[in-house]
């Protein structure tokens, strides 16, 4: 669906004010979101208890974590990978995507890692991040990101897996969503794109994310969900993270968006405020652990039938 500036901008301040809104062309039904732990908050536990833990909580999958000190180490992953699917399809829940530390088509792992995720029938992962360094010029470490989506796309396509690069705020290469659009506008979405997330899009562009939002909008193949708010600490500014819809990000706005961009896909949600991580019996961790997931969870939801996307 095509929106003029004035047009996505005047649809967004209604739904900001809570005025009524424009009927759009695709309907609540067609919009599904599953929502999917990201499992480096439960890597505490095994396979199977991961996988249980995540069914229990209500879940509909995982966002296995396959990366170094990952749930599943690159290294193993021929061996590993198998069975941490099968522990998760025996729960009932689904792989919907993995996060790696890939940020190169000669990464060591890249072959191994996305060749039998691909065969496992993995459809998403996130790439790894690239960072800006303060000794090069912005335009030259673009072209360089340039050339790493462009073979990482290559290799994605021949092991049928998509690419997904986070935008992360600070200095990353993704951070200003600017960047990001440029590195992907000339390639085709069918294979590379983004994992957008909402959080780090409003710690650097507060009220401007919509406008990066919509130049991505057709790249976006997975979103990440949390939340946060601005903290002063011994004088500094400094972000803390929170349950959501307890910070600053504006989710009434952001899935206002979502819909109106016909923007539908997995959502990984995270829980990087502390938990239970100081706890050292395993079962009272499990058990404060399922309990934030579930409150956030539940909120998500709810705030997703709000807003008529399920």
């Amino acid at each position: 669906m095509k929106l003029s500036r004035r047009d996505f901008n005047k649809s967004l301040g209604a739904a900001v004010l809570g005025a009524s809104l424009t009927p759009v062309t695709l309907k609540a039904a067609e919009f599904k979101f599953p929502i999917v732990v990201f499992s480096k908050h439960l890597q505490f536990l095994n396979y199977e208890d991961m996988a249980a833990t995540a069914k229990e909580i209500g879940f509909d999958g995982v966002d296995l974590t396959v990366r170094p000190k990952g749930h599943v180490l690159p290294e193993n992953v021929t061996r590993d990978l198998p069975k941490a699917v099968k522990a998760i399809n025996d729960a009932g829940l689904k792989t919907y995507m993995m996060t790696t530390a890939i940020n190169n088509a000669g990464d060591q792992f890249a072959t191994p890692v996305l060749k039998t995720a691909g065969e496992l029938g993995i459809k998403y992962y996130r790439m790894g991040y690239l960072r800006y360094d303060d000794e090069t010029p912005v335009e030259e470490e673009l072209q360089s990101a340039q050339k790493v989506f462009v073979e990482l796309n290559a290799l994605n396509t021949k092991f049928g897996i998509v690419g997904c690069y986070q935008n992360h705020a600070r200095q990353y290469i993704g951070s200003p969503i600017w960047d990001l659009w440029l590195l992907l506008k000339d390639l085709k979405p069918d294979w590379i794109g983004s994992q957008y997330d909402i959080r780090h899009a409003t710690v650097e562009g507060a009220s401007a994310w919509p406008m990066g939002l919509d130049l991505l909008k057709n790249y976006i193949h997975t979103l990440v969900i949390k939340d946060f708010y601005w903290h002063k600490k011994d004088g500094e500014w400094d972000i803390k993270n929170c349950p959501i819809g307890e910070g600053m990000v504006d989710f009434k706005a952001y899935f206002h968006t979502l819909k109106q961009l016909g923007i539908n896909a997995p959502i990984s949600l995270h829980f990087e405020y502390p938990i239970a991580e100081e706890l050292d019996d395993p079962a009272l961790r499990r058990e404060h652990t399922m309990r934030a997931m579930r409150k956030d969870l539940k909120t998500l939801r709810t705030m997703l039938k709000t807003s008529e996307l399920i």
